[in-house]
């Protein structure tokens, strides 16, 4: 195994990769698994069948405090966070005053705070951008550089992580909990970037090692990698910050008005709010699809997306082969005129035209624990 560029960071987990033989890969700035002895696709099918594990300790994490940090917060998302009971947890995204998507991010109301993880490529941005904003409303952002995030997802992650953790089974989706797990203090969320049933377990990285063989050690349990991780998030027809959103698309354009709450549509008051609200109740240029190819060809990120008089119309943000359909699928935008279901498109894929037609996503249905 070569060795990593010295400027790339490793998690907590690092050593652990090396040990179980992984193929290693940049990514965000942090030396991360690609895949193990399986491959993509053996730990993708072992997903959608038994239970991975994954770390995404690369994630960022953070608690912000304040006595009016839900308010606060309202300025810079357009999610209903008031609302938001202790102990559940909300998808949202912080916009720009442009009405762009600065990053997606997770939020949970826990006892005393609120519990955030954002991407690892927007950790710098995502934390001046709170800071900025939320630090003359009496609020603190305490960044959690000491935990780890290990991700357990698949059919059978429940009955795994009930073992060393009893109470995990009983947490509904986009919920969580402090507990331990394996004898580590983790906050225990039931979500996950899969479209399985699954957790994120947020720990301490002096512990995340060992928490880590424990959950691997269980019959259902196999290491997987960041492919099959884009793989699976890919068939759930979930957006990765950086190609299928970023601070370009809207989030009505990306198909996620529904992350504005209702108060919110009425209210406003978030960055972003007045060029958002005109798109939702006007229509955006472009929008968020689903494609299928036709044949085998995959179209890739950047492809492009043809009228049938072979005028560009959108283009790929993501794309690749489905294990679970044995076929290509892919996201992308395209002019609001050709956003319908079933319609024909061409894909310009290596210097040739193939058909393919939009389609509706998940690609996969999703099964999450309700």
């Amino acid at each position: 195994m070569t060795s990593p560029p010295s400027s790339l960071q490793h998690t907590p987990l690092h050593g652990l990769h090396v040990v179980l033989g992984a193929k290693m890969a940049p990514f965000a700035g942090y030396d991360m698994p690609l895949h193990y002895a399986a491959g993509i696709l053996g730990e993708h099918k072992h997903t959608r069948a038994s239970a991975s594990l994954f770390d995404v300790s690369h994630m960022g994490q953070a608690r912000l405090y304040g006595d009016e940090a839900a308010a606060a917060l309202e300025r810079l998302v357009p999610g209903d966070i008031q609302a938001l009971a202790k102990g559940r947890m909300r998808y949202s995204l912080l916009t720009s005053a442009a009405g762009g998507i600065l990053d997606d991010l997770m939020i949970t109301r826990m006892e005393d705070h609120f519990y955030v993880v954002y991407n690892a490529a927007r950790k710098d941005v995502d934390e001046r951008h709170i800071t900025a904003h939320l630090l003359p409303a009496g609020c603190t952002l305490e960044v959690m550089a000491d935990q780890a995030l290990i991700a357990l997802q698949g059919p059978a992650a429940a009955a795994a992580l009930g073992r060393h953790a009893p109470g995990a089974p009983a947490l509904s989706f986009l919920s969580a909990a402090y507990m331990a797990v394996a004898g580590a203090p983790a906050i225990v969320s039931r979500s996950g970037y899969t479209g399985e049933d699954g957790y994120e377990i947020s720990l301490p990285a002096a512990m995340a090692q060992d928490v880590a063989r424990a959950l691997l050690g269980e019959p259902e349990v196999a290491a997987a990698g960041l492919g099959a991780r884009d793989s699976l998030r890919l068939e759930a027809g979930l957006c990765l910050y950086g190609a299928d959103i970023d601070e370009t698309t809207s989030p009505i354009e990306a198909g996620l008005a529904w992350t504005i709450g209702k108060r919110r549509k009425i209210e406003g008051g978030f960055l972003g709010a007045e060029p958002i609200m005109a798109q939702l109740f006007d229509g955006p240029p472009r929008r968020r699809v689903g494609i299928l190819p036709d044949g085998r060809a995959p179209a890739r990120a950047h492809t492009p997306i043809l009228d049938a008089d072979g005028a560009p119309v959108g283009e790929v943000t993501s794309g690749g082969f489905s294990p679970t359909l044995g076929r290509p699928i892919a996201m992308g935008y395209v002019a609001t005129d050709f956003a319908t279901d079933g319609a024909p498109v061409g894909l310009e894929i290596r210097g040739r035209v193939r058909p393919g037609h939009i389609a509706p996503m998940p690609f996969v249905p999703h099964h999450y624990k309700r």
